[in-house]
């Protein structure tokens, strides 16, 4: 029922952020009416906190500005998974620091009639992010509904080494491989096939996605389209209130008719053209892909990110050899690399690449967060 004098149905939007999750927070809210309107705004800094600390204080600033205008029906739309699953019920509130947050915005949604949960990508949720930034700014407080300043804030941006003279947003990739595999247990050539995470896999996908989640806000996650990289995407995509987009280059190498051979079996099998490919990129496996043909598709995969997510950080979780191609692309280095980078299951590495072609590797083959 409209309260008298209210405005019946609303729409709120609502975001957050934290700059180092933890870190300097803020959230920002948008109530609109059916035409789409903007009925009232809100932002606040609230000083040292994770996004997902910022994101609940955005959804309870919203829901109290939408019960102050007297609206019976609210539909709430939030590019926050999390947020929006855990408000739903479909998802259990577990972290210390998110229960009263969720009872708190639990009790204002049962003063309306009906509250309608939907999650949206970021992209829809510009209003919000926007105030939200602003907060983060260090803009004032905004809790009256009085008018913001039209001109958006200016994008987050990765600080460049100071060693690098030119100044410019970096696209920052955290990349990350995928758990644990039955292939990979044993050691084996697992290229196009496409084997499930084992439990090791999963718990390792979920250590990997905590990790991601501390190096800052995450404004797209890209994966490739086999299951192993999928389900580890899908846990940094729960973590962190993200979609996952696929990318058929970020899959790995084709190793051919090697699939599912272990090097010694190889070895043994087909000796002189496994050790002509082990020292020539341009050679494929029988039937198989060159990792020159990879590089290929992985610099188309770059140049898409790099031109559809400038100064954005993203996530791409993939594979073996197109996380260590980008690195060989960061370094600009040669195909040496290939041979002579390890990399774990689950590890994470980050890459920045700046609109001048210049880059800057911060991190490789990081398993810290795995334990023993």
């Amino acid at each position: 029922m409209t309260t008298p004098g209210g405005v019946g149905r609303v729409t709120i939007e609502a975001d957050g952020g934290s700059r180092g999750n933890p870190g300097p927070a803020g959230y920002g809210a948008v109530v609109l009416d059916d035409a789409g309107s903007v009925l009232a705004e809100r932002r606040e800094a609230i000083g040292t906190a994770t996004n997902n600390v910022a994101e609940y204080r955005g959804l309870i600033a919203g829901l109290e500005a939408a019960r102050e205008l007297g609206a019976a029906e609210v539909a709430v739309r939030m590019d926050s998974k999390l947020v929006i699953e855990q408000m739903s019920g479909r998802w259990k509130v577990k972290h210390p620091d998110m229960i009263p947050l969720q009872r708190r915005a639990a009790e204002v949604a049962r003063t309306f009639d009906s509250v309608n949960w939907t999650w949206i990508p970021r992209a829809e949720n510009a209003r919000a992010d926007r105030l939200a930034n602003e907060a983060m700014d260090g803009e004032p407080a905004l809790l009256d509904g009085s008018a913001v300043s039209e001109a958006p804030s200016a994008p987050t941006t990765t600080e460049r080494p100071a060693w690098q003279a030119v100044t410019g947003a970096a696209t920052r990739l955290i990349l990350l491989r995928h758990g644990q595999t039955p292939l990979s247990v044993e050691k084996r050539y697992s290229g196009r096939g496409n084997p499930d995470l084992t439990d090791v896999g999963r718990a390792q996908a979920a250590a990997a996605a905590e990790r991601v989640a501390r190096l800052g806000p995450i404004d797209a996650i890209l994966s490739s389209p086999l299951a192993r990289a999928r389900d580890t995407a899908e846990a940094v995509a729960a973590r962190v209130g993200v979609s996952v987009h696929v990318i058929g280059d970020l899959t790995e190498t084709d190793f051919g008719s090697w699939e599912g051979l272990t090097f010694a079996e190889v070895s043994a099998r087909d000796g002189d053209a496994h050790r002509r490919w082990m020292g020539d990129t341009s050679i494929a496996p029988p039937d198989g892909e060159s990792f020159d043909a990879v590089r290929a598709r992985v610099e188309r995969a770059l140049a898409t990110v790099r031109r559809e997510h400038a100064g954005q950080t993203v996530v791409v979780v993939s594979h073996v050899t197109p996380i260590k191609t980008l690195l060989q692309l960061g370094l600009a280095v040669g195909p040496s690399i290939l041979y002579r980078l390890h990399l774990d299951l689950a590890s994470v590495s980050v890459v920045d690449f700046y609109d001048d072609d210049a880059a800057s590797v911060r991190l490789v083959n990081d398993t810290s967060f795995l334990g023993d």
